[in-house]
């Protein structure tokens, strides 16, 4: 799951190189803290959200089918 966050959120900033993931696996429950370069956070969030919301979206998705809670954070 952590390649499928790494790839989109890469693809959609950019500056991918300052691209910075963190995974912490809590069991049934895995957090990913995402770090972009400061110009590209509204390109990640997206106007009203929208594009941080299809991405957890897309998570939930994948975490459903491993009975797994997912959870995106954003981080200054």
């Amino acid at each position: 799951m952590r390649a499928v966050v790494e790839t989109v959120v890469r693809h959609l900033v950019d500056h991918p190189d300052h691209v910075d993931i963190e995974e912490i696996d809590e069991g049934r429950r895995v957090t990913f803290n995402v770090r972009v370069h400061e110009d590209d956070r509204g390109n990640l969030i997206g106007r009203g959200g929208g594009t941080a919301q299809a991405l957890r979206t897309l998570l939930n998705g994948l975490g459903q089918r491993k009975r797994m809670r997912v959870d995106l954070e954003i981080l200054d």
